[in-house]
C-alpha cells in the first residue's frame, strides 16, 4: 500500500489515551503563570521551550521527569489549571485528536491550597471549556481525565476513590506514574482492587523504566486494563528463524488484546527505545499486539500524535490503512462506554480514513 502523506497525516482523525495534562503545557502559558507567581524558570520565556527538549534529552527517566517540577509548579490556582487544561483540548483538537483522555496527578497540585477536589474539579472545567469551543466549530471531540496516583506515594487508595465518585462527572479511569524502578504497581494493590470491585477503568505504567516483573505485576497482579508504554515487553519476545517466539507473559498480553500505549519520542527519550526506526512497535503490530500511537508529554517531546505518525511512517512506509488500524485500536481501548467509542469509529474515525484514501 501507498504510504501515507504527512499532509494526510495533518487531516486524519486521531485518538490519544496517554497525554501527560502537566506534559503539554504551551511553553508561553509556563512563563506567563511563572511570571505572576514568581517561580523562577531555568531559561528566558523566549528559550523555554527549547529548554524543556534538551532537558528531556538525557536518556535518563528520572531525568525527564525533572522537567516536571516547573510545569505542575505553575498548575497550582484553580484558575491556572483550568487554562492549561482548555488550552490543552485545543491543542489536541488542532492536531486532529477526536478522543483524548488527559492524565494528570491531583496530589500534586495542592500547593495553593486546593484540595483533591477541587483540582479534579478545575480540570474538567477547562475540558468543558475547551470541548465546548471545539464543537462549536463543528468538530466532534470528546475528552476525559485520568486521575493518577504517584508510585512513590501512598495515596492511591484515595485517588482511586474520587476516580469511582466522579466517573459520571468527566473521570475515565485512574493510572499511577513516576519513577517505576523501586516502586512496583503491587505498592498500589488496594487501590487496584478497589477499582476492580466498583467496576472502574484502570492503566498502569509498566515496562518502560523496568522490565518483565513489572509488566507481569501489573497485569496479573493488579488487573490492568491497559499498559502504560509496556515497551520492555519485547524482553519476552525471542527472534526465531522465520518468526519471532513469544513467552507466556507475552503470548498472554496478546492474546487478551490488552492494549499498549506506546510513546515512541518518549520512549527514545528515557532509553527505553535507541531511536524510532528501532523502536519495537512495527514488530508488535505485526505480532498482532493491540498497539496504538501516543505522544506522552507535547512539551518535553515536542511532538504531537501528528508528528509521532509522521516519524512512523517515515521509518516503517505506514500508509494510511496502517495509521486506521492503530487509531481504531486505540478507539477500542479507550474507558468510554462501548456504543459511544463504535459511534466515534463509525462516525468520525473510519469516514474521514475513507475520504483520505479516496482522494489519494
Amino acid at each position: 500500500m501507498t504510504r501515507a502523506t504527512h499532509e494526510q497525516i495533518a487531516r486524519c482523525p486521531k485518538v490519544a489515551l496517554h497525554e501527560h495534562l502537566d506534559g503539554g503545557v504551551r511553553p508561553s502559558t509556563v512563563a506567563d503563570i511563572a511570571q505572576q507567581i514568581g517561580h523562577e524558570l531555568p531559561a528566558s520565556p523566549d528559550d523555554l521551550g527549547e529548554w524543556f527538549a534538551v532537558a528531556s534529552n538525557s536518556g535518563s527517566l528520572e531525568r525527564y521527569l525533572e522537567t516536571f517540577a516547573h510545569t505542575v509548579a505553575v498548575m497550582q490556582r484553580p484558575e491556572d489549571l483550568r487554562r492549561v487544561a482548555r488550552e490543552a483540548v485545543e491543542d489536541l483538537a488542532a492536531d486532529g485528536v477526536v478522543y483524548a483522555e488527559l492524565r494528570w496527578a491531583p496530589e500534586q497540585h495542592q500547593q495553593a491550597g486546593l484540595s483533591l477536589t477541587e483540582a479534579v474539579d478545575a480540570v474538567q472545567a477547562g475540558i468543558d471549556d475547551g470541548v465546548a469551543a471545539v464543537r462549536a466549530s463543528g468538530t466532534p471531540m470528546v475528552v476525559g481525565q485520568l486521575l493518577t496516583a504517584m508510585r512513590h506515594a501512598s495515596r492511591g487508595l484515595e485517588i482511586a476513590k474520587i476516580v469511582v465518585d466522579y466517573r459520571d462527572r468527566g473521570v475515565f479511569g485512574f493510572d499511577i506514574a513516576g519513577a517505576e524502578d523501586g516502586f512496583p504497581p503491587i505498592l498500589h494493590l488496594e487501590a487496584f482492587e478497589y477499582l476492580r470491585r466498583e467496576n472502574a477503568h484502570f492503566t498502569i505504567h509498566a515496562g518502560e523504566a523496568f522490565g518483565l516483573p513489572s509488566i507481569w505485576q501489573a497485569v496479573q497482579r493488579c488487573g490492568a486494563d491497559r499498559l502504560g508504554h509496556g515497551v520492555r515487553i519485547v524482553d519476552d519476545i525471542e527472534a526465531g528463524a522465520e518468526r519471532p517466539h513469544l513467552g507466556r507473559l507475552a503470548a498472554y498480553i496478546r492474546d487478551r488484546r490488552i492494549p499498549l500505549e506506546m510513546c515512541p519520542s518518549s520512549n527514545v527519550q528515557t532509553g527505553a527505545a535507541a531511536s524510532v526506526a528501532e523502536h519495537p512497535i512495527a514488530m508488535l503490530a505485526e505480532l498482532g499486539f493491540r498497539v496504538t500511537i501516543n505522544s506522552d508529554n507535547r512539551l518535553m517531546s515536542q511532538t504531537s500524535i501528528g508528528r509521532e505518525m509522521r516519524l512512523l511512517t517515515d521509518a516503517f512506509g505506514y500508509s494510511l490503512g496502517d495509521l486506521r488500524w492503530f487509531t481504531v485500536n486505540a478507539m477500542k481501548s479507550a474507558f468510554l462506554p462501548f456504543d459511544e467509542r463504535l459511534s466515534l469509529i463509525n462516525d468520525a474515525i473510519k469516514p474521514a480514513y475513507a475520504a483520505l484514501e479516496a482522494t489519494a
